[in-house]
């Protein structure tokens, strides 16, 4: 931080506050780094959450992540709990409705959420949730008080639905963890926000496109995951941003209810018209 000039006659003026931007105008407010005070850091951290505009949902989810993180290494089964398991969410769809009352095939729609806050422990650094939680901060305080925290937290939970629709329809053997399904359909959803402001796209779509030939040729990285996020992502910036309008609310609600629909459906037919098809 650069020290404030000092006068001996006189303080310096203060320096205005810039005014508060409204979200439809679709531009996010500068943000000025500090460096952490160790003996303030709690009172820093309410501070953080407390003022206008700050990433509240951004903030709450790297926690959320973090925590489950720390649960992932104390409980060694909590990672299968949450992982994204296709046949234990799609599975009763090919026994039949009755089977899910009887327990004897697992029903678990929670997964469709919860695989995207718990990430692979396999390394001694946590370079898996690392990656995605310094991808989630810088896009998250940049989106976040762009188009407010709902519409935000619309957004990454339509995002990790999403990717786990890819992966359910094109990857239903193999278990999926983290967040990238999300961060894809953040990274779609300001491609498509920006294009409309008729702002600059192209290191954006550089870095999209950068991000997703990579997971291509890795190992161990759902690609399918990485699909379902951009393609849900990009369909959510699409009714964000023409919905921006506070008349538009209503609309906004109806593309939301109708795009959750359709990916219901998804859901319920992929077992019967893919996976017998596709797997026998």
């Amino acid at each position: 931080m650069t020290p404030r000039a000092r006068s001996s006659t006189r303080s310096p003026p203060c320096r205005p506050r810039a005014p508060t931007v409204p979200w439809t105008t679709w531009s996010s407010p500068a943000s000025t780094s500090r460096r952490p005070d160790v003996a303030a850091l709690a009172q820093r951290v309410r501070r953080a959450f407390a003022r206008p505009g700050a990433p509240v949902v951004s903030y709450t989810l790297i926690i959320l992540c973090v925590a489950a993180y720390l649960l992932q290494l104390a409980w060694p089964g909590f990672t299968a709990l949450m992982e994204l398991d296709s046949v234990a969410i799609g599975g009763v769809f090919l026994s039949g409705p009755a089977a899910a009352f009887s327990g004897l095939v697992p029903f678990e729609p929670w997964r469709i959420l919860t695989y995207g806050f718990v990430h692979s422990t396999a390394s001694l650094i946590p370079w898996h949730l690392l990656l995605n939680m310094y991808t989630l901060w810088i896009f998250g305080v940049m989106l976040e008080p762009m188009i407010g925290r709902g519409r935000f937290l619309t957004l990454y939970l339509f995002g990790l639905v999403g990717g786990a629709l890819g992966a359910y329809i094109l990857a239903p053997g193999y278990a999926v963890v983290g967040a990238s399904g999300a961060l894809f359909a953040m990274m779609a959803a300001l491609l498509i926000i920006q294009r409309s402001m008729g702002g600059q796209t192209t290191q954006l779509l550089v870095l999209v496109a950068i991000n997703f030939i990579y997971g291509l040729f890795a190992g161990g990285v759902s690609w399918q995951t990485h699909l379902g996020g951009l393609v849900t992502g990009a369909l959510v910036g699409l009714i964000l941003a023409e919905t921006r309008r506070s008349r538009d609310r209503r609309a906004m609600i109806g593309y939301f209810v109708l795009l959750g629909a359709v990916m219901a459906v998804l859901f319920w037919i992929t077992p019967q018209v893919v996976w017998v098809r596709a797997f026998g």
